[in-house]
């Protein structure tokens, strides 16, 4: 009961977010623009604050980044090389499935989850793990992708490109942001942190309730092969990340319930519109959905796990 007092609000939320969308109230473009404001300043925002009232020593965490980084690399490898050798996807869509089984939706749903069980080492949790997302994971599907679709491709060139566009990622600027003033010892004015936090109080909620609205109108189809998608990554990341973290030194055994956590969201929201380049999206959506749907009871099922291991 009381892990399902963790998750039942999380997925009402939701729920009313794609009601909402259902309904009318919301339109498609309505949760774009909801959506931007939460990866544009409220996540941003949230990141800035957890990394910034911290000592540098507790924002980075080698144990955590390793395992985490290293257990979505594998799932990464393993799934797109079964897609690519066993089920004989061109190396576009291998990298796409495989991406799907390796990328979570850690800031949209894994942080509100984590948020509830660990308290505010979550953010810094999340901090970590969008390291991981974007500075590893991203630019090597990106990689992969690209050089499927179109062999004279330069691989460095690709890389450069991701690289590149880093630079103009707000919540990789909040990241970068808050260690240098956590690093340098800055200390900021009372209305600038009051500021910060009113953005950041809007994360949660919000972002629960446009990945409801995101769901409105997908369409499940190829339910053997998306099914197959959204368990690897709903069981197969968090176990990979699970047995690293025991194999590693020991960390905080709040970061390490997060790092569980996180590894068993469902993939990242923006999965389809990635895929639309490569003319995937309707399977990419359909692998979206049927992840969203079955997180309910496998996140719950995590949660459960790390609780029980964790107590």
């Amino acid at each position: 009961m009381n892990t399902l007092a963790i998750t039942v609000p999380i997925y009402i939320v939701m729920g009313i977010g794609y009601l909402a969308g259902r309904a009318g109230a919301f339109s498609t473009t309505d949760m774009r623009v909801l959506g931007k404001f939460v990866v544009k300043f409220a996540l941003p925002a949230l990141l800035f604050t957890a990394l910034s009232q911290r000592p540098i020593a507790d924002v980075i965490d080698r144990s955590y980044l390793t395992a985490y980084a290293i257990g979505s690399v594998v799932v990464f490898a393993a799934v797109g090389a079964f897609a690519r050798f066993a089920a004989h996807e061109s190396v576009s869509h291998s990298a796409l499935i495989a991406v799907g089984s390796s990328f979570s939706n850690s800031g949209f749903i894994g942080y509100p989850i984590a948020l509830q069980l660990v308290g505010p080492p979550a953010a810094v949790a999340l901090a970590m793990c969008l390291i991981v997302e974007n500075v590893i994971m991203f630019p090597l599907v990106l990689v992969l992708a690209e050089l499927g679709g179109n062999a004279q491709l330069r691989w460095q060139q690709v890389v450069a490109d991701a690289l590149r566009g880093l630079v103009h990622n707000p919540m990789i600027i909040a990241i970068f942001a808050g260690l240098m003033v956590s690093l340098f010892g800055i200390t900021l004015s009372e209305p600038l942190l009051r500021t910060v936090n009113m953005l950041a109080m809007a994360s949660t909620a919000l972002a629960l309730f446009v990945i409801g609205g995101s769901l409105v109108g997908l369409d499940v189809r190829i339910l053997g092969p998306v099914t197959g998608i959204a368990l690897a990554k709903l069981l197969a990341h968090p176990l990979v990340v699970f047995a690293l973290l025991w194999l590693l030194p020991r960390t905080d055994p709040k970061l390490q319930m997060a790092a569980i956590i996180f590894a068993g969201m469902p993939m990242f929201s923006i999965y389809p519109i990635l895929a639309q380049r490569y003319h995937y999206e309707g399977f990419c959506a359909a692998a979206l959905l049927v992840a969203t749907l079955l997180s309910f009871i496998t996140v719950t099922g995590v949660l459960w796990a790390v609780t029980t291991l964790g107590g």
